[in-house]
């Protein structure tokens, strides 16, 4: 009788790690990891760990997570050149940690489509809540509750399939991004500010750089500028960014 039951309770467990989000942890510092893997696992998230780059991708060819804490500075394979390869087989989440004196790698990073960074030394709390925001977002994609199809000119996104289209061209944009598109489509006359897409993005109080923001708007205009949208945001010098008239001029 007792067998059974912890059998059944082994069982039940093994459920419910299965169906917390993975986290992928790549550091080269071992007590890095240990920190972030107690901070994850205490907001009852599971965590794997990576100790370089090459282990990374390893990884995620193994058994894809749910998002990925991705160190810049790392050795022989960076952080910045694990996000390529990733990025080149599809949108899996990407947090990137970086030190306070390389911001040049901080906005490489987002133009190369991680979704936010934290800057070293970092609070395990702070990585948390933003590892917990960029997965609330990926929910989205399975748990839509938005509009239908919004459209302006010749974008639409479509917010149930998760997909922004220039004509017939889909544009693979990363969970950031998309949902940047979307605060701008949301009203197409407005100007905002970067701290009220931030606020869109995060909540009040979110500490994000503006720089990001420019980095993640630059993204979008690239993506959509190769399928012949290069007017898709425009910037109002001084204030922000809104949504533009999406004919395809601007080119």
């Amino acid at each position: 009788m007792r067998r059974t039951t912890s059998a059944v309770d082994a069982s039940g467990e093994a459920r419910n790690m299965s169906a917390m989000p993975q986290v992928l942890v790549v550091d080269d510092d071992p007590h890095i990891r240990e920190l972030l893997v107690f901070a994850l696992e205490k907001a009852r998230l599971s965590a794997r760990v990576a100790e370089d780059g090459e282990a990374a991708l390893a990884a995620v060819a193994e058994q894809a997570p749910d998002l990925v804490i991705l160190d810049i500075n790392m050795p022989r394979l960076d952080g910045l050149e694990v996000c390529r390869r990733l990025r080149a087989q599809g949108d899996l989440p990407i947090l990137f940690l970086s030190s306070r004196d390389d911001e040049i790698d901080r906005v490489l990073g987002i133009e190369l489509g991680g979704d936010d960074y934290v800057v070293k030394p970092f609070s395990p709390r702070e990585v948390t809540a933003r590892v917990q925001a960029i997965l609330r977002r990926v929910r989205g994609r399975a748990e839509p509750r938005g509009p239908g199809v919004l459209r302006h000119g010749r974008l639409s996104l479509d917010p149930e399939a998760w997909t922004a289209r220039w004509d017939e061209v889909e544009a693979p944009l990363t969970v950031t991004e998309f949902q940047i598109l979307r605060v701008l489509m949301g009203a197409p006359a407005r100007v905002f500010s970067r701290d009220a897409i931030i606020d869109r993005l995060h909540g009040p109080g979110f500490a994000i750089t503006d720089r990001t923001i420019d980095s993640h708007i630059r993204n979008l205009r690239a993506k959509f500028a190769r399928a012949g949208g290069h007017d898709v945001v425009e910037t109002r010098a001084g204030v922000g960014y809104r949504l533009g008239p999406c004919q395809g001029g601007g080119g």
